[in-house]
Formats: C-alpha cells, structure tokens, sequence
C-alpha cells in the first residue's frame, strides 16, 4: 500500500473495478482492496470532519486528498520523499513514519506547514506570511498526510514534564549531539532549539519522541537504554531553549523588484566550477566584492527571502521559474541561484534555466544557511 497512500477513494475505487474485471475469479483479492479503500475513504473523512470542526473558515469541498497529493507532489516531495518517506534532503522528517503520526495533532501540522521552521530548509508556506499556500491548500495536506497513519492516536499526558536540564545536559552529550547539535541546532536530524518547533511542541510529545524512537529512523527508542527521571531531564534541557519565534510580517506576494542583475556595468566574474555547475561561495562574494555583472536567484519560497537573504538577490521561488525568466535578460549574464538545502531548490530551478537557454546559470554550493553562518553579507527583512 505504501505506493497508493496518497490516492484519493476515488482513485481506490476504480482500481478496484479494474482488479474486479481483470481477476473476476480472485474474490479475496479484491475484496481485501475494497477493504482498504473503504479504510482509506474513512480516515479522510474523519481527518475531514476534524478539520471542518478546527477550521471553519474553509469550506469543506476546497479540502480533499486528491488537492493534498497536488499541493504535496509540487512543495513538499523534493524534501520529504514522494510518500512521505523523509531524507529526501536536508534530513527533512518522515511525515508517513507511524511514531510521529500517532503522536503529532492536525493543529501541530497545519502550523509546522503555515509557520514553517526559521534557520532551516523548511519555510513558511502560507501566503500570509510570503509563502505558496491558502488554507484549503494547507487543510488539504493535514488532511493527506493525516491518511498515512494506519496506527492508533498514542494517548498523551497533558502535564508538563518536570526534570533538571542541568543533569539532562550530561544525557543529551552522550546520546543526542552528534545527530541534533551541542545546542539542538540539528546536524543530521532535525533543530531542537527551534523557536516555531518548540512553540508548538508539548512535554509530552517530546518525552514519548525520546522514550519510543522513529521506527526506520536513525532515532532510536531510548526508553530501553534510559531511566524515567534520566529522559524527564532530556525533556527540561531542550524546553529550557525555548525562546520567542522570530517575527512574522504578513507581506504581498509577487514581489515586484524594479532591477535583477547587481553592477550592469561590471566585467563578468570569473568563476570555477565544481562539476561544471555549482561555485563557492567564497568565489561568490570575491565577485559581488569586485563589482562583477551577475543575477542572484533566492530559490526558496518567499517568506525566507523575507526573513534573511544574499544583498540584492531575486526572490525566484523553483516552484514558479517561469515568472522570473520573464525578468532576465537575454544574454550571458551569469546567474547564481541559492537555497538553504543546499542544492534541492536551486538545482531545480537552475535545470528550468538551463533548459530555457540560460547557459550561465548556476548554483552557490554551500547554500544560504552556510553564507550565513560563515559571516558572508546577509540582508535581514523586506
């Protein structure tokens, strides 16, 4: 089943009738599919009813699962995996891994999608803060990412969890940083210490996260190998970084930019490439230093371009190439685009480029958070 979770009932409908007429004779065979859509067309209606009860402002027929696996397919697989299987890149989570399904609710996914994770590949997505998605749009992936769970709702103590973060601090080095970081930022596993994260995140979902594992996941189930009071401390210590989410402006999208290509006086640079395609960032600001001619794309959706990104760069979203391409001069203008994962995004939309004739486009190796955190120049806000 894992490669029909996203169809919709109707979709389970018809392959029904086809395995019906091609294997008349295998009842059980199609009797178990018929089973499973019927499993399927449940979960989407009680995860529906769920949601119309939580978001009344959207309206019930705008909400389906053949939208979701729309709006999923084109934002959401390049990092999460076609089925939801994670890794795809930036070790971006597993939706569809049952230990976080049964333990996360719609209200923690609809924000994690609308909000996003600040400092990490994962944007905000919703258009009031700059990003692709209206509420059907995010209501429709709750809803299909709600029916890969095939395992009952864990049931979570409401209390917050009392422990010593000082004592847990000595815990967490020893099993904990090399995947999330000395201070939760995260390195192959996802930033603890983030402000939207733990924002939205309980005591309790934390505890159960640390005690049971993510079954397929380099997340192992440290309640075999760890004390009560031992996990309680591992729980204090990442509360204790709790800290207030950074400021969301609600900001139009398109953004109109009067001027795409920084110095249209200036001599080319001259880059050496990786493989033909990606440049250092150190080769990247010796050129903007030098006053070369260049175009800077910010591949990401909009709402991280408005938080933080390269000076003077294009907001120019790999969802959307099209749009930008009607911006872009018709020359050998070398351009550079970037993105946070470091590749996924501005490869994409350096292959549109390409294949629309723009020879010189290429990629910031590194990425933007690498940019970044390395002191290169970095423009904050709109």
């Amino acid at each position: 089943m894992s490669g029909l979770s996203g169809m919709s009932p109707g979709d389970w409908t018809a392959r029904i009738r086809v395995k019906k007429t091609d294997q008349a004779g295998n009842w059980m065979t199609w009797a178990r599919l018929a089973l499973s859509a019927a499993l399927v067309a449940s979960t989407a209606a009680q995860a529906g009813a769920k949601l119309s009860a939580t978001q009344g402002s959207t309206s019930a027929d705008a909400v389906s699962l053949t939208r979701g696996t729309q709006v999923y397919s084109k934002y959401c697989a390049m990092c999460h995996g076609e089925h939801g299987e994670g890794y795809a890149a930036d070790n971006a989570s597993a939706l569809a891994n049952q230990d976080f399904l049964v333990s996360v609710s719609d209200g923690f996914l609809r924000k994690s999608i609308a909000k996003g994770r600040p400092g990490t590949a994962m944007a905000a997505h919703a258009s009031l803060y700059g990003g692709p998605l209206d509420d059907a749009d995010i209501d429709s992936l709750v809803l299909l990412i709600r029916s890969w769970q095939r395992e009952p709702v864990a049931q979570l103590d409401t209390n917050p969890v009392l422990g010593d973060p000082v004592t847990g601090r000595g815990t967490y080095d020893q099993f904990c940083t090399a995947c999330h970081g000395e201070h939760g930022q995260g390195v192959t596993a996802i930033s603890l210490n983030n402000p939207e994260f733990l924002a939205i995140v309980t005591d309790q979902q934390i505890r159960r996260t640390i005690a049971h594992g993510r079954r397929g996941t380099p997340m192992a189930a440290f309640g075999e190998h760890l004390s009560a009071d031992a996990i309680d401390n591992l729980v204090a210590l990442i509360r204790s970084w709790k800290r207030e989410p950074p400021q969301r402006l609600e900001l139009p999208v398109p953004i109109e930019f009067p001027e795409v290509v920084l110095n249209p006086d200036g001599p080319p640079p001259q880059f050496s490439l990786r493989e033909g395609r990606y440049v250092s960032a150190q080769q990247l600001d010796a050129a903007m230093r030098d006053g070369a001619r260049l175009i800077l794309l910010d591949a990401r959706p909009p709402s991280d371009w408005y938080l933080a990104h390269i000076p003077g760069a294009v907001s120019a979203p790999a969802y959307d190439p099209d749009s930008i391409m009607l911006l872009l001069p018709e020359d050998d203008t070398w351009i550079v685009s970037y993105c946070a994962c470091p590749h996924k995004y501005s490869d994409q939309l350096t292959d549109a480029l390409k294949s629309a004739g723009f020879e010189n486009a290429v990629v910031l190796d590194e990425g933007v958070r690498w940019w970044q955190q390395n002191g290169y120049p970095i423009e904050y806000g709109p």
